[in-house]
């Protein structure tokens, strides 16, 4: 079936950050006459108020995502061949308004605010997403005015507590690679769980997901952010600065006792020196121990011997994506007021290559999450959370 016209009060062209190639961020292209796109059958026109901003956009703008080798300058082609065309508008963590509906949906949803499961199923599987891809990359996605995407996986979240920002600033991205992390290893209740990258979205999504299960959650991150990240809820913090005998720190911290589950978002040299957590009184264990990775911010190599891995059964979970139902899950976790909100600041979409830059370059006094707004829309849902001059 057909897209639905527009109503009369939306444009029929929008402001947009258009992708047009890999490379840095002269790349990125701002348009104001980018044709608005029309909501088709199923699916809900959403009028964008934010868009938190990841670390996979820039991967993606980049080409880093190589598979077989090192140098290739690819994206996500986990569905067989690569799905990101130019141009493209990123952005995947989307909130925002209906403002039209397609043909299948009641119209009851039009002034709904919510937030985008930013997911682009291969199938209508609840427990399983194996091709993985998502609104950014094989869509276009929220660096915009508006949106159209299916309607089952814009969440209603009204929570007049959370600005617009602040919802964005917990989008799936960060909070569902976090929780399917978690769900891989089977995290359980009493648990001690390694986070490290502890400062970024995906940490501080794992610290607080870790507390709502009834794990453990000891993170490592710089020292200048221990207190806040203490405040979140970790158990601990240990130095990222200082790795010298690492497994020593870990016993000070843990009683003696080992791991039991490393969520690791580093990768490189650090990786054996996570396993060593786990592995110093495998007597003191009472489950395996267990690898979940889900970024490579060290280095996309690790050199590790396997026979530590099979001799004390190392159990490694590769993350990407998580499922419809964990999905659904952190939603309600959401509305529930169980999460909450890591905001660093927001960017104007048309000043999105400062808020790349601010990203890369980024110092010790960043935690959690960038947000993105529209000019239009930056006075009401940006202007807030605007970085500080002093930072």
């Amino acid at each position: 079936m057909g897209a639905e016209s527009l109503p009369e009060q939306v444009p029929p062209t929008m402001a947009a950050m258009l992708l047009t190639g890999h490379g840095d961020v002269d790349q990125l292209v701002y348009d104001a006459s980018v044709p608005t796109p029309r909501p088709d059958f199923g699916e809900v026109l959403v009028k964008v108020t934010a868009t938190a901003k990841n670390n996979t956009d820039r991967k993606a703008r980049e080409g880093l995502y190589p598979t077989k080798e090192k140098g290739d300058v690819t994206s996500f082609a986990m569905g067989g061949s690569p799905t990101l065309t130019f141009p493209r508008i990123q952005g995947a963590d989307v909130v925002g308004r209906v403002v039209a509906v397609g043909e299948g949906v009641d119209a009851s949803r039009i002034g709904e605010r919510g937030l985008l499961d930013f997911n682009l199923y291969a199938d209508a599987r609840r427990d399983l997403n194996l091709t993985p891809d998502y609104y950014g990359h094989g869509a276009d996605g929220g660096f915009a005015e508006y949106i159209a995407v299916p309607s089952d996986q814009f969440h209603h979240v009204p929570n007049p507590e959370l600005a617009d920002a602040e919802l964005a600033a917990m989008g799936m991205c960060s909070y569902q690679t976090a929780y399917h992390m978690m769900t891989a290893a089977g995290v359980r209740a009493g648990e001690r769980v390694l986070v490290t990258g502890a400062s970024g979205g995906v940490g501080t999504a794992l610290i607080q997901l870790c507390r709502i299960v009834g794990a453990i959650p000891y993170a490592l991150s710089q020292r200048d952010k221990a207190q806040a990240l203490l405040e979140l809820g970790a158990e601990a913090v240990l130095d990222r600065s200082d790795m010298t005998d690492f497994d020593e720190k870990v016993k000070a911290v843990t009683g003696g006792s080992p791991i039991d589950a490393v969520m690791d978002l580093v990768g490189g040299d650090m990786t054996d020196r996570f396993i060593d957590t786990m592995i110093f009184d495998m007597n003191r264990r009472t489950s395996y121990p267990r690898l979940s990775i889900a970024g490579a911010s060290g280095g996309n190599v690790s050199e590790i011997m396997w026979t530590r891995i099979y001799l004390y059964q190392v159990q490694i979970f590769g993350v990407s994506h998580g499922t419809r139902e964990e999905a659904e899950q952190l939603v309600a976790w959401i509305r529930g007021g169980q999460l909450k909100p890591v905001l660093h600041a927001a960017f104007k979409l048309s000043d999105l290559h400062a808020a790349e830059r601010y990203f890369v370059n980024r110092g010790s006094n960043y935690l959690g999450k960038i947000v993105i707004v529209p000019d239009a829309e930056w006075d009401q849902h940006g202007a807030p959370f605007a970085l500080e001059e002093a930072q």
